[in-house]
């Protein structure tokens, strides 16, 4: 496997549903991008036992292989791909309200252009004791710098508003998005979400995704070596408010009160 650097390759559309559709097999090909993934499905995995017990979705799924690892997730993207069964807006959820169990996503949030009317669907369709999962690029002082100069995405952590300009379901992005929303203006976040906890906020992988050379370049290292990259991650794991370049973000939706609650008030 060659290890040589590349320069950075941007697909001519990347709104296009064939590009979605090489996404899916690059990622399935290359195994140490791969065996990332795997590890985004576990921990999504992990959290949903302890989430409400209904049904699953995957919202922009379709770069990824989730139903290898949990096959009960229903899987959908805003245009029609192989890998997925339903197509709609994250921003108009075509559920009922407290329908839904969970909802997953990876690198999603970040392109969103109204933020806020997914967490009011999110909201809205999640039962009580539901989750959103997601995995998102972190702001540290080391993503930054990779973001703003090895990135085609924009990362603009000084973007006042939310909202993102007209663009693209790919083009139209601001890296620096979840940070803004769940660190920068948390308190903003939950006054207007109150039914949507904050669980935990967990910054991962200053190394991995950089080795895998993620959607671009040759993988630097075989995926033989990716036990020993996660525990030197492990290891170095002190300093990933400084290194880390991706963060996992759950929020849970507020149970009800238990009949012995209600009855007290």
């Amino acid at each position: 496997m060659s290890t040589a650097a590349s320069t950075l390759v941007i697909p001519e559309n990347l709104d296009s549903p064939e590009t979605t559709e090489a996404h899916n097999r690059l990622i399935r090909s290359k195994p140490f991008l791969r065996k990332i993934y795997e590890d985004y499905y576990r921990f999504l995995a992990t959290r949903l036992n302890t989430a409400a017990a209904g049904p699953c979705i995957e919202i922009g799924s379709g770069g990824g292989f989730i139903r290898d690892l949990i096959p009960d997730v229903i899987c959908s993207d805003l245009v029609r791909v192989s890998s997925v069964q339903m197509t709609f807006s994250a921003l108009e959820l075509p559920f009922q309200t407290q329908s839904l169990g969970a909802i997953c996503m990876i690198n999603v949030l970040h392109h969103l252009a109204r933020p806020r009317s997914f967490f009011a669907e999110a909201s809205r369709c999640l039962m009580p004791g539901g989750k959103v999962l997601m995995i998102e690029p972190a702001h540290t002082q080391f993503s930054r710098f990779i973001f703003q100069n090895f990135h085609h995405e924009p990362f603009v952590p000084e973007q006042q508003a939310w909202e993102l300009p007209p663009g693209g379901r790919m083009t139209s992005a601001n890296d620096a998005l979840p940070w803004i929303i769940f660190s920068r203006d948390r308190d903003t976040f939950e006054r207007e979400f109150p039914e949507l906890r904050i669980a935990q906020v967990n910054l991962i992988h200053p190394l991995r995704y950089l080795i895998s050379g993620g959607l671009s370049r040759h993988s630097l290292l075989p995926a033989q070596l990716y036990p020993a990259v996660d525990l030197i991650e492990r290891l170095i794991s002190p300093l990933n408010p400084l290194l880390a370049m991706f963060m996992q973000i759950e929020l849970q939706k507020n149970p009800l009160p238990t009949a012995a609650a209600s009855s007290d008030t």
